[in-house]
């Protein structure tokens, strides 16, 4: 039985800022990379074949953080643009907190939740799972089919993609779906 273990990347220094990120490149913060050991003894216990992270640094810089902390530097790693954020589009840089005032509550938990409301020129999450997901289904899942334990590092909205897929979560639920900085989820497949 093979796992699959997905890894949002550490506290980059826009989450901490309580900035929309997106596609902008953005490192981590000195508290997300000082929280590396923790989340490393977490994954302690994981016997990990090979992982997939995306191109943005917040989540290559987590992966080699975590492999360095385990030890396992020399694991196959793919680097995919399949697996970045969503795009944001005009919001990303933006405050979130500001966003809400200027755009509404409501307006901006759609934009960052929901299926198919897309921000101003950026992406839904549903644009995001078809971008995903059939690399996925074209990669990960093929090494998983072939018994390998498998990490993804990436960001939340390419996460919760891939955790609707998985779980076959419907679009109306797919709302509640968060993972925090640094959550791990874990499925036996």
């Amino acid at each position: 039985m093979s796992k699959l273990i997905l890894l949002r990347h550490l506290q980059s220094q826009w989450n901490k800022e309580n900035r929309f990120t997106g596609w902008t490149d953005v490192p981590l913060s000195l508290e997300g990379r000082a929280s590396v050991k923790e989340i490393a003894q977490q994954l302690l216990n994981f016997d990990i074949d090979k992982v997939y992270t995306s191109p943005l640094i917040r989540n290559k810089e987590t992966a080699l953080l975590v492999l360095k902390e385990l030890g396992k530097e020399n694991l196959p790693l793919v680097v995919d643009k399949a697996l970045d954020e969503r795009n944001y589009g005009q919001l990303q840089g933006e405050n979130k907190d500001e966003a809400k005032e200027k755009y509404g509550q409501d307006q901006v938990k759609l934009w960052r939740r929901s299926w198919d409301q897309t921000p101003p020129e950026g992406e839904s999450l549903k644009d995001v799972y078809e971008r995903v997901v059939p690399f996925y289904q074209n990669n990960i899942e093929k090494d998983l089919k072939e018994g390998k334990n498998v990490l993804v590092v990436a960001s939340h909205n390419s996460l919760r993609a891939l955790v609707k897929y998985v779980e076959n979560i419907p679009e109306k639920d797919i709302i509640n779906l968060e993972i925090p900085s640094g959550g791990i989820k874990e499925y036996e497949l």
